[in-house]
């Protein structure tokens, strides 16, 4: 009955996520979640909130999370926004902060949610590509815009744009918004946080999904000066007032106060991926430099979709893109030890 659709809807491409396939025994590698769960202590604060109190709505302004991302992060609450996990967070920052009579600018390969925002929202963008190495050169960036987007570590290439380039960028266009999107931060990146004193064009977002074992819980946040976060506070308020549920806010506060979990197993990752890495390049990928919990490779022979049916095959899922330019690397989410084990077990069983 698509005949009772809007032109909006009848011209929009949405944003096609990860498989989430439901088979037993499966080694999942293709979604980027983290393979350690949650902070104990995360489990008791959603435990202790089940009860009576869920007759009741939540906080709208999430206060409690609020105070301990800024605390985190050395900020005050009025510079923190909390939203149904980054991507709800995003969707707020394009319509508030980035839908302007000029073109928005993020790169050739990056998040591919990002077209999709400008489509729902009509905001016109350009995309500026990579480098050959698939670094983001900040010199490519000099020209008239609405604002610029990118995540840091980029995704899917998992490759790191230093500080000394953001602020350089953040410079260079003090009247448009640069928005640093630091999903994978926490896994060897240097977060942009630190420059939001000194740049009232900043704003970094960030989500609980990764780093924080928390992707089921649909949780993130972005920080800058006091003035952005109130757009999309506004933004938020004629949308939906209360996108965080009791659970979620007691859930993601806990997660960020609970700091010795946090960094143990992030530290786990960050020591399976350079395992990874190794191991891969033994068997012949070359693997881009990661400051995230995946890893973007090829083969230097082989053809990326094969070897991702081939891994499908042994019951073992990676992410293949199929879009120009990386359409024969895999992106690799870092597992346990045990599951990237089994990773390049496999690869060099296809291999030979």
């Amino acid at each position: 009955m698509s005949r009772f659709w809007s032109t909006l809807v009848h011209e929009l491409t949405p944003y096609v996520p990860g498989e989430q396939p439901k088979l037993a025994n499966l080694i999942k590698l293709n979604t980027n979640e983290n393979p350690y769960g949650p902070s104990p202590k995360v489990l008791e604060a959603l435990s202790a909130e089940v009860g009576d109190s869920l007759r009741l709505y939540p906080d709208p302004n999430a206060d409690r999370l609020k105070e301990a991302v800024a605390k985190f992060n050395g900020l005050s609450p009025a510079q923190v926004f909390v939203g149904n996990g980054s991507d709800e967070v995003l969707a707020h920052v394009f319509q508030a902060l980035l839908n302007h009579d000029k073109p928005i600018l993020f790169p050739d390969i990056t998040y591919s949610f990002y077209p999709v925002y400008c489509g729902l929202y009509g905001v016109a963008y350009e995309t500026v590509p990579l480098a050959d190495d698939f670094s983001i050169n900040v010199v490519d960036y000099d020209r008239p815009n609405g604002g610029i987007i990118f995540p840091n570590p980029n995704a899917p290439t998992g490759r790191q744009l230093p500080l000394s380039d953001i602020e350089r960028l953040l410079a260079a266009h003090p009247d448009s918004v640069v928005v640093v999107d630091e999903a994978y931060v926490d896994f060897g990146g240097e977060s942009a946080v630190c420059l939001i004193g000194r740049h009232p064009n900043l704003l970094v977002v960030q989500t609980l999904s990764k780093s924080r074992s928390l992707a089921g819980l649909r949780v993130g946040f972005a920080m800058g000066d006091a003035s952005l976060i109130e757009a999309l506070e506004r933004v938020k308020n004629s949308f939906n007032s209360y996108p965080l549920d009791r659970l979620a806010i007691v859930g993601a506060a806990a997660a960020m106060e609970d700091r010795a979990h946090f960094e143990a197993t992030r530290q786990a990752v960050i020591k399976s991926r350079d395992w990874l890495t190794d191991e891969l390049e033994k068997l012949g990928f070359q693997v881009l430099p990661s400051a995230a919990n995946f890893l973007f490779a090829r083969h230097k022979s082989r053809d990326a979709g094969d070897l991702a049916q081939a891994l499908r095959a042994r019951s073992i899922i990676v992410r293949h893109f199929k879009l120009p330019r990386i359409e024969q690397f895999l992106r690799i989410t870092v597992g346990t030890d045990a599951q990237c084990q089994a990773l390049t077990e496999a690869l060099q069983e296809i291999l030979t």
